[in-house]
């Protein structure tokens, strides 16, 4: 009997207990609920003000907080950051549907003469339901004199997405493999290299530590140059298939990526 009732009490006890995490859960999951509505209804209210009085609210790069500037201001700097860098040629229409034909014939085109596989082709071929023209948009850089803007695509149902996913997962481990003694990956990283510089006596008083910045990287790089760079960095580690796919096919996948980088700013077409 005595065996029976502490069972009981243990029961009891342990409802009691299940039952009060869930309340204290339901309670912090409500907290939460109205801390995100807060903000929520603040960054509405914010965002009707800034546009009220033609203004733009832009999530800032690295930092994570706001920006807001005037709508001719951001205009006049995004204007200057295309005629500095003249890497975007306007187009006379939309050229989605273009992009897409030219992504089909080309990836059947590859499958047909057996330089990719079927499995291949089916991670790369764009889905018709879904694809859809990139747009650009330009995220201000409070951390810099005179706040310039950082341009970024949004590519995410582009026609040519599937290329450039399937591409990264092929490259990047190779990559990875062999760039990683000149390569830091992070602050904890870069630590850790200096503890073995140090160890190694590479490291002393009178080294020099210097730190560069290149601007505009991705619109300066010559397309074509960097990808005979790419190549040769497959034969320097005597590769000439990847994924049984030749190196010459990888470049033709690469710059068919880059060619057909279309998108939309604005109401108008580029590339």
């Amino acid at each position: 009997m005595q065996l029976h009732d502490n069972a009981t009490y243990l029961m009891d006890y342990n409802e009691l207990l299940v039952h009060n995490t869930l309340q204290c859960n339901d309670i912090t999951m409500h907290c939460s609920a109205l801390f995100i509505l807060m903000h929520y209804n603040a960054l509405n209210r914010l965002h009707y003000h800034a546009k009220k009085g033609n203004h733009i609210l832009r999530e800032t790069d690295k930092s994570g907080i706001f920006h807001v500037v005037h709508s001719v201001d951001y205009e006049k700097k995004a204007e200057a950051y295309r005629q500095k860098t003249g890497a975007y040629i306007e187009l006379d229409s939309n050229p989605l549907c273009s992009v897409f034909d030219k992504v089909i014939l080309l990836l059947n085109d590859l499958r047909s003469k057996t330089y990719i596989l079927s499995c291949q082709l089916d991670k790369m071929m764009p889905k018709r339901e879904i694809f859809q023209l990139s747009y650009l948009y330009f995220i201000p850089k409070p951390h810099k004199a005179g706040t310039p803007l950082r341009p970024n695509v949004s590519s995410m149902n582009m026609p040519m997405a599937g290329i450039s996913k399937f591409l990264d997962k092929l490259i990047r481990p190779i990559f990875d493999t062999h760039a990683c003694s000149t390569t830091i990956i992070d602050g904890v990283d870069l630590i850790h290299r200096f503890e073995a510089c140090t160890t190694n006596g590479h490291f002393i008083t009178k080294t020099f530590l210097c730190t560069f910045d290149i601007t505009d990287l991705y619109t300066m790089l010559p397309q074509e140059e960097s990808l005979d760079i790419l190549i040769e960095f497959f034969l320097q580690y005597g590769y000439q298939k990847v994924q049984n796919i030749p190196i010459d096919i990888i470049r033709k996948l690469a710059l068919s990526v880059i060619k057909e980088n279309t998108f939309v700013y604005e109401k108008k077409f580029y590339r």
